[in-house]
């Protein structure tokens, strides 16, 4: 085996692998193997997300400093959050306060989890003097538009007798007016950027509630209620604001609250991955680099449409790198994901001795593609 395999340094960037390995682990799993394989290497984990998900924990590794906040869950019990905070830039992530995974026991709450949590998060980042905030949107509870987080950050949402709304997406069939509040005089002037790659509207067949309600637990009626309490939202927002963003692509993200982020935050829309490589410092990362390595649970269909690796292979070879992707599995044929730009895929369920082992030796298994990809890959 050489003592130093090649010039050029290797850059490991996975998006998570959903149920089994976070994308921090996954990065340092695979280096690993690379790292036995091919001593002498020199390999830089930068763990990567797409907006959803695990876009704290790349924030993180990327540098970024963990600030810990206790905030509501989506059903109103504290949960225990956190935001990233590098100078004057925040990345807060829906899913740490919203997310499925804080639901207790994970029963759905399909018409009442709300989005409160995300709103403490934002104001603790503009108490910190964040005038900057990048908010990841992706696996919320709930379907209530971003309706909690408004609140959150002090705006009033009112039904016909002057009471404030309680939580979720049902209650808004009952919202009259946006009250005589505003936001915090702290919050103006910060820029809010939604990191997102769905580009769902609002309503309709593509929209919040029909696209996303049953993922969250809601049944066909449901959908129908959480339509209904969006749709009213919507026209209320866009009187008291004067423009109307239901159809604008991304304001049906998280619920629906890109909505309320492009609405009432002046959030701008950016590409989930591409924003959030150039965030993390990617295109410094890959700079003479020999090999990029990349990865997700599952290479398929929709690895295609903007998720995490397509953008890495996008964005490596805008830098004449190769790139090779690591998975639980590859559902492409290799005609497809060569088209993609990848030079080379490996699937931990090929890997494993038994059927399964992709799911229960995830870590194993992604230290040994590490060391088969260096060995195809990096040697002579």
């Amino acid at each position: 085996m050489p003592e130093n395999p090649g010039r050029g340094h290797v850059v490991v960037a996975p998006d998570k692998f959903r149920g089994t390995l976070e994308a921090p682990e996954a990065a340092a799993r695979i280096a690993a193997g690379i790292r036995r394989a091919a001593p002498g290497t020199e390999v830089r984990e930068l763990p990567v997300a797409d907006g959803g998900e695990g876009t704290l924990a790349a924030a993180l590794a990327a540098g970024f400093d963990r600030v810990p906040v206790v905030v509501p869950g989506p059903t109103g019990l504290p949960v225990d959050a956190a935001l990233a905070v590098r100078g004057t830039t925040a990345v807060v992530e829906l899913a740490q306060a919203c997310g499925l995974a804080r639901l207790p026991g994970g029963r759905p709450a399909p018409l009442t989890a709300g989005t409160h949590g995300v709103g403490r998060l934002i104001g603790r980042a503009v108490a910190l003097g964040a005038r900057r905030i990048v908010l990841g949107l992706g696996g919320s509870a709930g379907t209530d538009g971003g309706a909690g987080m408004l609140q959150a950050l002090g705006v009033p949402l009112l039904d016909e007798r002057g009471a404030e709304l309680p939580p979720g997406g049902a209650a808004l069939r009952r919202l009259d007016r946006i009250g005589a509040g505003s936001l915090p005089d702290a919050l103006r002037g910060v820029e809010v950027v939604v990191a997102s790659d769905v580009d769902n509207p609002l309503l309709g067949p593509r929209g919040a509630a029909a696209v996303y309600g049953p993922q969250k637990g809601a049944d066909a009626a449901d959908v129908v209620v959480l339509e209904e309490g969006l749709t009213r939202f919507a026209d209320v927002v866009a009187a008291a604001v004067g423009r109307d963003v239901r159809a604008v692509p991304g304001a049906g993200a998280a619920g629906g609250t890109g909505f309320a982020a492009l609405a009432l935050l002046g959030a701008a829309v950016r590409p989930g991955i591409g924003f959030l490589l150039e965030l993390l410092g990617f295109g410094e990362a890959v700079r003479g680099a020999r090999l990029v390595v990349t990865g997700e649970g599952c290479l398929d269909a929709q690895t295609l449409h903007g998720k995490a690796p397509a953008g890495v292979a996008a964005a490596a070879a805008g830098a004449g790198v190769p790139v090779a992707v690591v998975a639980g599995r590859v559902e492409l044929s290799e005609r497809e994901w060569r088209a993609a730009g990848f030079v080379a895929a490996y699937a931990l369920d090929v890997l494993g001795a038994h059927p399964g082992e992709s799911l229960t030796r995830a870590g194993e298994l992604a230290g040994t593609a590490g060391e088969r990809l260096a060995a195809d890959l990096l040697h002579g």
